[in-house]
């Protein structure tokens, strides 16, 4: 069963197109034109062993908020797209990450329900070029989108280490999450259904 999905967004403020592979093993092909945000989608393709070939162009001229959501977004929708049904996945999934002084925890239910609960303390405003407030956005954006619930915190001194720890654990706990369950036939759900 391939379990792949490729979607595109196109709008007056940004052009997204996203192609991912659940079963590949964390290749990452990925331009936004925001370095910092390129970075932590590469890690999140790395460690969630998810294939990523995302490519967006945006209104960086006025700031990185519409290329950032809506790169979510598209991505959100390529993940959904390629779980289809959710039927055989192990659903749920957590993880815990340490990066020097900085530790993150995510835990998802990649049954179909969007939810996010999100405690990220930034101190900064940006990373780079990236608007740390986005960081969060982008994960609360990617879960409504993927039909994921997730609750993801972090905790740290240096916000470049909090934001890569709180998206290596969002990685591990999604890779578990939409893993092959071959003693699963069907949805994970004693109702039958997502």
């Amino acid at each position: 069963m391939s379990r792949v999905g490729e979607t595109s967004r196109e709008t007056r403020e940004t052009k997204a197109r996203v192609r991912v592979d659940i079963d590949g093993s964390g290749r990452a092909n990925i331009t936004t034109g925001v370095g910092f945000f390129d970075h932590l989608l590469t890690s999140l393709a790395h460690h969630s062993l998810i294939d990523m070939d995302i490519a967006t162009t945006g209104d960086l001229e006025v700031d990185d908020h519409h290329t950032v959501e809506d790169t979510a977004i598209v991505l959100g929708e390529a993940l959904a797209q390629a779980l289809g049904d959710r039927a055989g996945i192990a659903r749920f999934g957590d993880a815990s990450v340490p990066m020097d002084e900085a530790m993150a925890r995510c835990v998802i239910d990649a049954g179909g329900r969007p939810y996010a609960v999100i405690a990220i303390p930034f101190t900064t405003p940006y990373i780079g070029n990236l608007t740390t407030q986005n960081v969060t956005h982008a994960i609360e954006s990617l879960a409504m989108r993927a039909g994921l619930t997730l609750h993801l915190e972090a905790s740290g001194t240096n916000d470049h280490h909090i934001a890569e720890a709180a998206i290596k654990a969002l990685a591990r706990s999604l890779r578990a999450a939409v893993a092959a369950d071959d003693r699963r036939s069907g949805i994970a759900s004693t109702k039958g259904t997502t």
